[in-house]
């Protein structure tokens, strides 16, 4: 096998090209001050200690009846969902007539170090849940959950079925011990006792590395090295710096909340057998009968699609639709191609079942 040969002229031009590309790029971002996310109008209807529940302003008058309330994960902000104009699955959304609610967790600090599932799941969504029914005037919502959110939104389901009309998750781990569940193997190894010992609440910045740890060449080699070009021109740049400030905005985790998610739904994976406590509860998926919309990532390595798919048999609903999107784990609510077809598919179902 011959090695690799590169000619001394070619290998000039290309680092002349790429100074040039740095140049550019120190010249792009002297111009920017500041970047803005979450610009989608919207005013704060209810709160709860760190909670804050979202009412986002209607563009239309054709709507669907019932509200649609988005339970993001723990882990990262919610503003992904609208991180920018053109980027918004929640404007998107919207553009399609449907009454949008947002749940924001906030960022814990170390006095809500023994908060758990129980308080996240039982008191701060279940709130949510009631002020949304009461400011839509409203019976009932229609639940939408996003990752880890949408492990806590079948959970929920479980527990008060009168509340959801119809559920959706969205990239939501179910099957937590799926031979390709990466991060699920990385957790078995996790001792959570000595982190939360040692933590007291787990550090954003932590779980961020434990993420980019997943995929070391694109996520760390390959991006820096992409860097001249995103930052070519102030668009680029912009839609860039927008993205890792999300991904650098990793809110601190309850050390309780942490300890009990690690331990009984990645590592003795309780939630497919029916045997996750949520407080003095146990979850049993095989009662939630209503209508599911499944949207998977095909190219989803934080959540594989075999972990999500597991969730068409673990319920007893007869009502069971999926959608895989050729995207990867958050380019499934914000990438363009996504954004023509998963909305508009949010809606049309919707419409089918309010």
């Amino acid at each position: 096998m011959k090695g690799l040969q590169l000619d001394p002229e070619t290998i000039r031009q290309e680092l002349v090209l790429f100074n040039q590309r740095l140049q550019q790029s120190y010249e792009t971002l002297k111009t920017i001050e500041g970047v803005d996310v979450g610009t989608t109008p919207r005013s704060e209807i209810y709160r709860n200690d760190k909670t804050r529940l979202y009412h986002y302003t209607p563009r239309n008058q054709t709507q669907n009846r019932l509200p649609l309330l988005i339970c993001y994960a723990l882990v990262n902000r919610p503003y992904i969902a609208d991180l920018q104009p053109d980027r918004s699955l929640i404007a998107s959304l919207l553009d399609q007539g449907i009454p949008v609610y947002l749940i924001d967790w906030g960022y814990p600090d170390e006095g809500d170090r023994y908060l758990d599932l129980d308080d996240y799941i039982e008191e701060y969504l279940d709130g949510c849940v009631n002020a949304c029914i009461e400011h839509a005037a409203s019976d009932k919502v229609n639940l939408l959950g996003i990752c880890q959110g949408g492990t806590f939104s079948l959970c929920y389901t479980a527990l008060h079925p009168e509340r959801v009309r119809n559920l959706i998750t969205m990239v939501t781990p179910v099957d937590f011990h799926t031979d390709d569940f990466i991060l699920s193997h990385l957790a078995m190894k996790v001792d959570a006792d000595l982190a939360v010992a040692t933590y007291g609440n787990i550090p954003g910045e932590v779980l961020n590395d434990t993420y980019n740890s997943l995929m070391p060449m694109r996520l760390g080699v390959q991006k820096n090295l992409g860097l001249p070009a995103q930052l070519s021109d102030r668009d680029k740049a912009l839609n860039f710096l927008r993205m890792e400030q999300w991904i650098n905005d990793g809110p601190d985790q309850a050390g309780e909340a942490f300890r009990s998610f690690i331990q009984q739904f990645f590592q003795r994976n309780l939630l497919l057998k029916g045997e996750v406590k949520i407080g003095s509860k146990q979850i049993d998926l095989k009662t939630i009968n209503q209508p599911i919309l499944n949207i998977i990532g095909a190219h989803d390595h934080l959540v594989p699609p075999s972990s999500s798919r597991a969730l068409e048999t673990a319920t007893s609903s007869q009502d069971y639709n999926e959608i895989c999107v050729n995207a990867g784990h958050i380019g499934v609510f914000v990438s363009s191609r996504a954004l023509k077809q998963v909305p508009e598919s949010i809606a049309r179902w919707l419409q089918a079942r309010d």
